[in-house]
């Protein structure tokens, strides 16, 4: 194989300068090029393994394969280069395997890649590489929800302004904030627990038959019907992997990755719900919320008083990102023929920007959560801003059984209306009302003007959240294969 060039060693080399979000994470390096090198020889490897368990390779072939699948030995540089001249790396990934194995045995080259296609190598790479990546997400996603569900239990009961269409709308708690934070990392984490599971093994041959297969089973003398090998063949490529068995092979039946695109545009949405809310509430005028204080994080280089929120920006960096993504992965369902010339070849990369996207931000959002200082006194505060106008709510719905319903909020409407106009408390508007006056005494409405009384069933629906702990499955707690 051509090496590449002093000049070319370093090119395209992606150090992650414009995407900070995921640079230096544990995705980061779990779908770097070697780690999809390496999954891809893994795939190379535990074919020629099953091959042999089937008795259509020799044991010691195999074992020699297996011994030669290692990604250090391999420039993966100029595997890219060499692609430009095949479309796909497989094909001088299978030239540069062959002749490492021949080094050991000349005979056990002879078997490598046999009967296989690229496809059936890069996509089964692919899925190792997803899974991989996708146990890390899961992790971090289990530790940014035990914290988050660390301080909805704190502040199960801390008032604060409720927002819509960002004005104050009526008190709510920061618990129940929380616990909804929570519960995204829970529905995020259920999602890829469910792709994680389906994803699945790459075994097709050239063109969806498994042809290539079957006839070196038979020039091996495999007395198996074709269609009982097949299955057979599938079943152990399946297990020797840990991924699923797929019903078909799937070419150009590309669900396998809608569905993590999908699940992976979710998780970075939720995780970017949560950095977008924490972006709310840091705002110098609402202070109700900051990231933990990093010496020398959130620096600007203009501005030496300011301190921004550096981790809710990378996470909602990678929150615009991975739906965006994932909608071209989607787009990839739309495949000509048995094999497609494109739409196959643009899904790797995308594929990649997504797990390492969601990742980093999974990763960013465990600090964020873990770190994360709430200002009580400083929502208490906020709440008296609108000197109890988000409360408007409760009084006309305690004066709607003497007034009728339509009086009482449009009198509250009134209300509001001159308070906000003269600068004024609620109270003081109301006091002057004789309407209100006749039916509601100094403590009742007192009582009815106090927001922080005024959170409803949050602190309710904060510990029936608590409570939602879906069940892990088996395979969450194996290791990477």
């Amino acid at each position: 194989m051509t090496m590449p060039s002093h000049t070319d060693a370093g090119a395209g080399r992606d150090t992650g300068l414009l995407s900070p979000v995921r640079a230096g994470t544990p995705v980061e390096r779990a779908v770097s090029d070697e780690a999809w090198l390496q999954a891809m020889l893994d795939a190379e490897a535990a074919l020629a393994r099953v091959q042999a368990e089937l008795g259509t390779l020799p044991r010691t072939a195999a074992e020699v394969i297996t011994g030669a699948a290692v990604a250090d030995r391999f420039d993966a540089r100029a595997l890219a280069l060499a692609s430009r001249e095949t479309a796909n790396p497989v094909v001088g990934l299978v030239r540069a395997l062959a002749e490492a194995v021949a080094q050991a045995s000349s005979t056990a080259a002879e078997y490598v890649h046999r009967g296989s296609t690229s496809q059936d190598i890069l996509d089964t790479g692919a899925m190792l590489v997803a899974r991989r990546a996708l146990r890390l997400i899961r992790s971090d996603l289990d530790r940014a929800g035990e914290a988050l569900g660390a301080l909805a239990a704190r502040h199960r009961d801390t008032p604060m302004a409720g927002r819509t269409l960002a004005l104050h709308a009526v008190p709510t708690t920061f618990g129940l904030k929380a616990a909804g934070w929570r519960e995204l990392t829970l529905q995020a984490g259920e999602r890829l627990d469910t792709v994680a599971d389906s994803l699945p093994v790459s075994l097709g041959g050239a063109a969806g038959t498994l042809a290539g297969y079957l006839e070196y089973a038979a020039l091996d003398g495999s007395p198996a019907a074709p269609g009982d090998y097949a299955d057979r063949l599938v079943d152990a490529f399946a297990a020797e992997t840990g991924l699923a068995r797929p019903v078909l092979p799937w070419h150009a039946l590309r669900t396998p990755l809608a569905d993590l695109a999908a699940a992976l545009a979710f998780t970075a949405g939720g995780l970017g719900k949560i950095a977008v809310d924490v972006q709310a509430l840091t705002r110098t005028e609402v202070g109700e919320v900051t990231e933990a204080p990093v010496a020398g994080r959130g620096g600007s280089s203009a501005m030496p008083h300011k301190r921004n929120p550096v981790l809710a920006t990378l996470i909602r960096s990678a929150a615009i990102q991975v739906p965006a993504l994932a909608g071209a992965l989607t787009q990839c369902l739309v495949t000509e023929d048995e094999r497609s010339a494109g739409p196959w070849h643009a899904e790797w990369n995308l594929l990649r920007a997504c797990l390492r996207l969601t990742g980093g931000a999974a990763h960013t959002a465990v600090e964020l959560a873990e770190g994360l200082l709430v200002q009580p006194e400083r929502m208490r505060a906020n709440l008296k801003l609108t000197g109890s106008r988000l409360v408007s709510e409760r009084v006309a719905a305690a004066l709607a059984p003497r007034l009728g319903r339509s009086r009482a909020a449009r009198l509250l409407a009134d209300a509001s209306a001159a308070a906000e106009r003269d600068g004024v408390d609620l109270r003081t508007v109301l006091d002057a009302l004789p309407e209100v006056t006749a039916h509601l005494g100094d403590r009742e409405l007192a009582a009815l003007l106090d927001p922080a009384d005024y959170t409803g069933a949050a602190g309710a629906l904060v510990d029936r959240a608590l409570r939602h702990a879906p069940p892990r499955r088996a395979s969450d707690t194996l290791g990477p294969r």
